[in-house]
């Protein structure tokens, strides 16, 4: 694990991004009474993450910008792969509590 040192803290950034997203993706559901907003959104926080291409060039020339966004998910390693993956559990999981509430008769939600 080249990434991160040790196993504990891959862990920890692990359950950091799950609850972050978690807790983010459950406010925007809850607030913007919607259901997989953050889920959608995600992804796209992760290409802001992973990418060095500031947001106009993918507009002003998309080849060289999608390419430089492909070249870094291959450059991803497996640390840092499974950090952002637990973001996106996180994510889903709050949509689907959201889900669950509202069926469960909680209006404001």
């Amino acid at each position: 694990m080249t990434g991160i040192g040790s196993l504990p803290q891959l862990i920890i950034s692990m359950m950091l991004f799950l609850l972050l997203f978690f807790g983010i993706g459950f406010l925007i559901n809850m607030v913007l009474r919607s259901t997989w907003l953050m889920a959608i959104v995600y992804p796209v926080i992760v290409i802001f993450i992973i990418d060095d291409v500031e947001m106009f060039d993918y507009i002003f020339s998309p080849a060289s910008s999608f390419q430089a966004l492909g070249e870094s998910f291959m450059a991803l390693k497996m640390v840092d792969i499974l950090i952002l993956s637990s973001g996106m559990i996180g994510a889903i999981v709050a949509g689907i509590v959201i889900k669950m509430l509202r069926v469960r008769g909680y209006q404001m939600f």
